[in-house]
């Protein structure tokens, strides 16, 4: 009978790839490093409105580049987990294969002692176990209970390299994943860039008139009433209502979910995980975590999503109102829940 057996070559090299976790996994770590470059400045713009216009236009993208790098980040996240816990069985795997090996070694060595028969110490010098169970004579020669422990062997070492074979298939995928999030960080942070330094550009006049808007929108904290009280069941909506005001005024913080700076999704993720719920990390995934309502029948809790592509989420507190993290240079405030395009209403 023909041994198929694995380029033995290709196994080690798939093993020492398993073996590089710690630069794979310290790669994330890094990429604060990466220069960033500025795009270029847009022209000035000819009046006031067209100078907010241009500069809301920047806000969104980089706002969109934020959440394309919350994305890569989640799923880094989640690719590094399962690698852990592929490298754990491969570790496991391995302590099996030497325990077997460990016990056939004794019963070899014993044998060897009583004159017994060569295959069993030549078994434990090879790396193939499958070559000596294709030979009828040392199966004969080892009798039934040492064939049943070669055969476990054999099981073990192919498991093994299974394992190993999983291994290095995650850390190739942990390590493309930690290069597009390489990748959406310097595009998250050239656009940011570009957007501070047209907001720095701003008039004076220009400025004072956006932050006195910002103020008076912060100060606008609407009370809750009974009508506007969550209906019965949507309790966590409420909670997750009591932990964003309870961080309005933090700053905002791209790539932040709190406790003490968020980006827009990362405040939603943060306040619904105050009241026990776990929520996907991007406002285009939040999107999707729920039931959807109309803007007519949004209830305190309920995320409200912005824009075509749902680049942005506020949590509607009621009485047409939201608290959302808006953009960099911002806090944590309340506004109007007409501030951009809606383009659903979620209740998770």
């Amino acid at each position: 009978m023909v041994s198929h057996r694995r380029d033995p070559q290709a196994r080690t090299r798939r093993a020492a790839r398993v073996g590089v976790l710690s630069a794979a996994a310290t790669a994330a770590a890094t990429m604060g490093a990466v220069p960033v470059l500025a795009e270029p400045a847009p022209p000035p713009p000819s009046d006031s409105a067209e100078a907010a216009r241009e500069l809301a236009d920047l806000f969104a993208g980089a706002e969109r580049a934020v959440e394309a790098y919350n994305g890569a980040s989640e799923r880094v996240a989640v690719l590094t987990e399962e690698f852990e816990r592929h490298r754990d069985r491969v570790a496991e795997g391995q302590e099996a294969v030497n325990e077997k090996r460990r016990t056939i070694g004794s019963a070899a060595a014993a044998e060897y002692r009583a004159g017994g028969l060569g295959p069993a110490v030549a078994l434990m010098m090879s790396d193939s176990p499958d070559r000596y169970l294709a030979a009828a004579t040392a199966l004969e020669r080892f009798g039934s209970r040492r064939a049943g422990e070669l055969r476990d062997l054999v099981a073990a070492q192919r498991s093994l390299e299974q394992r190993r074979e999983d291994a290095s298939d995650k850390l190739e995928e942990l390590t493309a994943e930690q290069t597009r999030l390489a990748r959406h960080k310097r595009a998250a942070q050239r656009k940011l860039a570009t957007a501070r330094r047209h907001f720095d550009e701003l008039s004076a006049r220009e400025r004072r008139e956006r932050e006195r808007a910002e103020h008076e929108a912060a100060a606008e904290a609407p009370p809750a009433t009974a009508a506007e009280a969550p209906a019965e069941g949507s309790g966590r909506g409420a909670r997750a209502l009591a932990a964003a005001r309870g961080v309005v005024g933090s700053p905002y913080a791209w790539g932040q979910a709190g406790p003490s700076a968020f980006d827009c999704s990362g405040l939603i993720q943060w306040s619904y995980a105050q009241a026990g719920v776990a929520l996907p990390r991007t406002s285009q995934a939040q999107a999707g975590a729920g039931r959807k309502v109309s803007l007519a029948e949004a209830q305190p809790g309920d995320i409200v999503v912005y824009r075509s592509d749902a680049s942005h989420v506020g949590m509607y507190v009621g009485g047409g109102q939201i608290v959302h993290s808006p953009h960099p240079g911002a806090t944590v405030r309340y506004e109007s829940v007409g501030i951009l395009p809606v383009s659903s209403v979620v209740r998770p």
